[in-house]
């Protein structure tokens, strides 16, 4: 399968062309495939199901499982009568933009990005809302966390006892494992990066706010180390986190971030957002960095709120300014001129579901380029830096509300956002040149969400 790069990376790799044998023939190349049943997983089903591979895994709360199987059987197996639907494993990325490291940060306690949002102000009074997210966990599926994580997050802040890791899928394998502690020996630093939006983090000792600092964040590893990995293996991940929410967490407002995404719903995957969904889970993910072409998935099935990733146009003014991030005040009220949609991220094609904007653009936080103790500090954009401030404000509505569901989590953030109507902005680049960004009413959702609006939505 083409290996597809939702995540938020606009980074040029090097492809180095090797040699190799002429692949098999379409109709006996082995595949790994998902499967969803319409009715209950039997051992006659799985005997049955034997003939055709071997199977790898299987989803008893969905009725779902994975085979490895020749690709000529597929259209066979979809035939079956106990077989909903049936797919190849689909690929799903995980992975950031724009790198810059940051290597001059002086003492600050608020940044752009929670002051666009109102959770923080310029002034450094600080918290501008009166919550925190106490009392709500948000599971981060995502790369896991680095082995310098307990630097950058308090320990009580990260539900250890509830991380996890899961690992294989699609392929020829098509197998899903669990590796204990593995979640906390990340390589790629993106799953860090994105719970540092949630929580906050220190900087070499210095307190950086998040959007719901006090929240309990369960890091689900569901990518490998390069940040890429499958629906099946995201699936066993909401599966996982929809047990713990109907089990030692029912009394618990649970969140999930997703950002992580890839070109088409996968089944098994939609079939574990419902269940997650039924047991009060409520699901957020980045809408995908494919912009005119399209949003990415999960983000674009409908009962998921998905998020754009917007930016603020004082960035980098004056021209090479690097402390703009925690120097430069976001005018209050919220004007939506001085916004913008980037242009990676994806629009909304049609029957795709766009929800908000968030921001997405030039995000500082923790990222770690190799495996050395010490954390180093990057912006990021896209929309996988986007999705978690919405997480961590939907923490916060569910602080206030415990009994929020996910229909009402998204009537309200759409019903507060500020429209970002169609339009075009002048934006200034690390360099000093001027950038154009242009964006159509498919690019917005219902436009910029704020958490002061967002928690006055909510009863």
């Amino acid at each position: 399968m083409k290996r597809f790069v939702f995540t938020t990376m606009m980074i040029a790799i090097l492809a180095i062309a090797l040699a190799v044998p002429a692949a098999a023939a379409p109709s006996s190349r082995m595949i790994g495939i998902n499967i969803l049943l319409n009715t209950d997983v039997t051992p006659a089903i799985l005997a049955d199901l034997g003939a055709y591979g071997k199977v790898r895994d299987v989803i008893y709360e969905i009725d779902a499982l994975t085979m490895q199987i020749r690709e000529g059987d597929l259209a066979k197996i979809r035939e079956l009568p106990y077989v909903a639907a049936a797919n190849p494993d689909a690929e799903r990325n995980g992975a950031p933009v724009d790198t810059v490291a940051v290597t001059d940060f002086v003492n600050g306690l608020s940044t752009w990005d929670l002051d666009a949002v109102n959770v923080t102000d310029f002034g450094f009074a600080n918290r501008q809302v009166a919550y925190d997210g106490t009392g709500v966990y948000v599971a981060v599926l995502d790369t896991g966390l680095v082995d310098s994580w307990r630097q950058v997050f308090p320990e009580e802040r990260i539900a250890e006892e509830f991380a996890k890791s899961f690992s294989g899928g699609g392929g020829e394998v098509g197998n899903v494992s669990e590796q204990p502690n593995k979640w906390e020996h990340d390589q790629n630093s993106h799953g860090t990066h994105v719970t540092s939006t949630i929580l906050g983090y220190s900087l070499r000792g210095i307190p950086v706010n998040g959007v719901a600092p006090l929240a309990t964040v369960i890091p689900v590893k569901v990518l490998n180390q390069n940040g890429s990995g499958w629906s099946s293996v995201v699936a066993r991940g909401i599966v996982y986190v929809a047990d713990l929410k109907a089990g030692p967490l029912a009394a618990y407002p649970v969140v999930i971030n997703m950002s992580l995404g890839g070109p088409v719903l996968d089944a098994v995957e939609k079939a574990a957002i419902d269940y997650a969904i039924g047991k009060g889970v409520i699901i957020v993910a980045s809408a995908g960095n494919s912009g005119t072409r399209g949003m990415g998935y999960p983000g674009a099935y409908a009962p998921v709120i998905s998020v754009a990733a917007s930016g603020w146009v004082r960035e980098w003014a004056p021209a090479g300014n690097r402390s703009w991030w925690y120097n430069g005040n976001v005018a209050e009220p919220t004007n939506p001129d001085d916004f913008y949609i980037t242009s990676f991220s994806s629009r909304a094609k049609p029957g795709q579901d766009l929800d908000v904007a968030a921001p997405g653009s030039w995000v500082v936080g923790p990222y770690k380029t190799n495996s050395s103790n010490e954390p180093t500090y990057y912006f990021l954009g896209g929309t996988s830096m986007a999705s978690p401030h919405v997480a961590g404000i939907v923490a916060l509505m569910a602080q206030k509300y415990p009994a929020l569901t996910a229909a009402q989590a998204e009537t309200f953030l759409t019903g507060a956002a500020i429209p970002l109507p169609a339009g075009c902005r002048n934006v200034l680049t690390p360099a000093g040149a001027v950038a154009t960004y242009c964006w159509g009413a498919d690019a917005t959702g219902a436009g910029l969400i704020t958490a002061d609006a967002a928690l006055s939505a909510v009863p």
